[in-house]
Order: structure tokens, then sequence, then C-alpha cells
């Protein structure tokens, strides 16, 4: 518990102590079309503001807003993260790899209470057991058009995890898998538009890491060095 306790105070010295890399970080694990895409959208939105809690309007595109939260916690006295694989349905993100979270809806209060509020709902975190770490940089998702921020918290005790319907299962993912360079690859995927494409990626448990996520990861990792 102890190396559990130097991992988060460090990480958070870390995340408050200086400037995040933020897209420099992201753009490590972009696919080639999000990078296009992510082009198009930062000269719609060059003026416009990244902290609001509602929804936003640039020219005819209005871009949703959202929050996932990324939970450490200790198992087998090592620092994990827990990430969940979407249930196969119509949504646009159907069976990928997440982190728990989703839409900020009108009774939250901050972008914390929506990663929160989500983790609870969707893998049955105990919300008041998390302690919160920091942010790391917001990100534009083209196909589903949100805005995501990543919250960081922890919670010095392992979660019993309880998923609903819209989750097909939970990935406990220790450190050193998401650090060691093994786990860094080139997969094909199937994109949205039915052709098959080469994307960078984490191989994790089999399961294929990729997109937002992997953006996502990539400046978490980053920041711990």
């Amino acid at each position: 518990m102890q190396r559990f306790n130097s991992f988060t105070k460090e990480l958070e010295q870390k995340i408050l102590g200086s400037n995040l890399p933020g897209l420099s970080s992201q753009l490590k694990m972009a696919p080639v079309n999000r990078l296009r895409e992510m082009k198009a959208k930062s000269l719609q939105t060059t003026n416009m503001k990244t902290s609001s809690l509602q929804t936003r309007t640039s020219g005819e595109l209005q871009t949703r807003t959202s929050a996932v939260l990324i939970l450490f916690y200790p198992k087998g006295g090592k620092p994990h993260i827990a990430l969940i694989k979407r249930a196969t349905d119509n949504t646009v993100h159907s069976g990928q790899i997440s982190f728990p979270g989703g839409k900020v809806e009108k009774s939250d209060d901050s972008l914390i209470h929506t990663a929160l509020r989500e983790a609870n709902e969707e893998v049955g975190i105990i919300t008041d057991a998390v302690n919160i770490i920091g942010q790391l940089t917001k990100l534009y998702i083209p196909p589903s058009n949100f805005d995501v921020f990543p919250i960081i918290g922890a919670t010095y005790e392992t979660p019993t995890f309880s998923i609903n319907r819209e989750v097909e299962k939970v990935l406990e993912v220790n450190m050193e898998e998401l650090i060691n360079p093994n786990n860094y690859t080139q997969k094909k995927i199937q994109h949205r538009n039915g052709n098959e494409v080469d994307v960078p990626c984490y191989f994790i448990q089999d399961e294929i890491v990729w997109g937002a996520t992997a953006m996502i990861i990539s400046e978490l990792l980053d920041v711990i060095g």
C-alpha cells in the first residue's frame, strides 16, 4: 500500500506542478484519419472556450461534452487502472475499449461529477471512495462529436466491479502492461467507413486499445514518465 500511496502522490505532484504535454502526446497514438478530423475541428474552434459544461456551437457543428474516469487502484501491490469493453450494439463506439464515462447531464455540477456518476453507473465504482488527483488535456472525438475531459482519481482499496448493460467486461490493467513497449503496436481495425485501416494501439489482454482511449493513455504515460 505504501508503494501505491507514493505512486499516486507523485502523479498528483506531476499533474499540478507542470504543464501537461497535451496534444503532442495525444497525437503519438492518433490514427491518420483522426489527424485530419482533428485538424478540421481545430480550424473551427480556435476561439472557443474549453471549460464550459454546456454544449457549444461552432458554425453548424454542435460539440457535446463528456468526461471519463481514469481510476487508479492497488491490486497485488501494484497500481492498476480500469478500462471497459463497451457492449456490442448500434452505437458509434460499439465493442471498443474505453474508460468509464459519458456525456454531461443537466444535473451534473462539474466534469468530476460526470466522470464519477458514469463510473458508478457503468462499473459500480463507489464515488465517495475516489480521491480526485487531477485532469488531463481534453480531447475531441470526431465520430461521436464529443469533447472528452479525462479525470484522474484513485481509490485505496481494490474495487468490486459491477457492470451495467452498456459494458461487456472490465479490463483490470496493471500499469506495467501499459508501460511495456512490447504492448505498443500497429493493428488493422474496421473503420466506420467500412475500410480496414492500420492504427497505432496498445495490445492489452488480447484487446486492441486504440483511438481516443489510446491517445489519452499516451498523455498519461508521458506525465507518469
